[in-house]
Parts: structure tokens; C-alpha cells; sequence
């Protein structure tokens, strides 16, 4: 197998890309969270890259000094499966053992639906803001339809939002939710948009309204967080 390579943040809208797993973790404290980052470095780092499937696993802090989202993406389902069985545990085993207590608040899977990123050149992301969309049950073609209207709204701003630079919406798989992987330039100028907006990144117009409106949303989520370690595989 590869060896295992350090670098930067991962290409969402990368085409071989069959699913997205994504999970949070809670560590606790400020503390907590950086000695999680330097163990899931080390747990990782001290072994071969584990599939040919896994094609980057990302980890980013969270804006409130406690949580880590983890953001991997695969090829197909049977090769995350094939990692559970021959890898997982010893790399989470090893976490545990240098950072006791971190609480694992889920995973779920997505597929890739839409990407849209800002003409000309687009800068490192200094940020990626997750929005979580939950409707209030199981429809892949309400998933779509949301998606399809927020981008009728991108498309008809008059005013878009100064420091975003993509937008990548993923669909879970049991259709349910859809996740909104955003990258921004920095914190502050997300910050800055949700402030200047009033109600949510968008200027005030029929088309976002027809997204925040629309039927069988049950909640939203708006999280920042902050890239921390970027691992794919190393040559042979």
C-alpha cells in the first residue's frame, strides 16, 4: 500500500469521489481538541494508507474549541467497509489511548449533488462553514428540489457575498438531509455575510426566500470550522 501524505484541504467536487462519509466528535475543551488533532496525525501517520478506496480524510476544528468534523471521501461503500474491518479500530484505539473520553456524536454518508465555485482565481480556505438541512422525512427528489432552488437563488443574486469561494452539496443517503460543504476565504468574512444578510448568506429577494420557505425543512444548521489536517495517499 502508499504511504500516507500530509497536505492540503481536499477537492469536494472531485469526480471518482463515490461517498462522503462525515462525522463529529467532541473532545471537550481547546486543549483536548488540539492533542485529538496531533493523535489522529500520529495514528494515521505511523501507518500505511489503509485502501485504495479512501481517497482523502480531512479533520477540521470547530469555531466553539471542542468538536472536530471529520470529512473522507471514498470510492464506494465496499471500500469503507473493507477500512471498518481492517483498519478503523486500531487507528481509533490508538486516539483513545492518547486522549481519553472523546465523545463520538455519529457518521453519516452523502453523495455529491451540486458544486458551484466563484469565477476566477480561488484562494486557500481559510474556512468551511457546514449547513445542515433536515427535512422532516425520507424524500430524494425534495433533497434535489431544495438544492436546485438555493442555486436559483445564487444564480439571481444581485449581491453575492464577498469571501465564498465554493459550495458543495452533498445528499444523505437515507434522503433525509442535505449538507452544504461552503469554503470561505475566512471566518470573519462569513461572519460578515450572515451579518450584512439579516437572515442567512443571500440578499433579500423572492428566490431566497423560496429556499428559506421551503416545504418539509425541519431545521438548519450553520457551523464554522477551520481546516486542521489534510492526509491522502503518498506515492509507492
Amino acid at each position: 500500500m502508499p504511504s500516507v501524505h500530509f497536505g492540503s484541504v481536499p477537492d469536494p467536487a472531485r469526480s471518482d469521489a463515490g461517498l462522503v462519509k462525515v462525522s463529529t466528535w467532541d473532545t471537550g475543551t481547546p486543549e483536548r481538541q488540539r492533542r485529538t488533532v496531533d493523535a489522529v496525525r500520529e495514528a494515521w501517520g505511523s501507518r500505511e494508507w489503509p485502501h485504495a478506496g479512501l481517497l482523502s480524510y480531512t479533520v477540521y476544528t470547530g469555531e466553539d474549541e471542542r468538536t472536530l468534523l471529520h470529512y473522507s471521501q471514498w470510492t464506494s461503500e465496499d471500500a469503507y467497509q473493507h477500512f471498518v474491518r481492517t483498519g478503523r479500530d486500531a487507528r481509533n484505539t490508538d486516539i483513545d489511548a492518547a486522549v481519553p473520553g472523546i465523545e463520538r456524536l455519529g457518521l453519516d454518508t452523502f453523495e455529491l449533488y451540486r458544486s458551484g465555485t466563484r469565477k476566477g482565481g480561488s484562494p486557500e480556505p481559510g474556512c468551511v462553514v457546514t449547513v445542515d438541512i433536515r427535512f422532516d422525512g425520507p424524500d430524494p427528489a425534495r433533497q434535489r428540489g431544495w438544492v436546485d432552488t438555493v442555486f436559483e437563488a445564487l444564480g439571481s443574486d444581485p449581491a453575492p457575498a464577498p469571501g465564498g469561494i465554493s459550495a458543495h452539496f452533498h445528499l444523505s443517503t437515507d434522503g433525509t438531509r442535505v449538507l452544504n460543504y461552503a469554503e470561505w476565504e475566512t471566518a470573519r468574512a462569513h461572519a460578515d455575510a450572515l451579518a450584512a444578510a439579516g437572515d442567512g448568506v443571500g440578499s433579500p429577494t423572492p428566490q431566497w426566500r423560496r429556499v428559506r420557505d421551503h416545504t418539509g425543512v425541519r431545521s438548519s444548521t450553520v457551523r464554522r470550522w477551520t481546516p486542521a489536517l489534510s492526509i491522502g495517499a503518498g506515492k509507492r
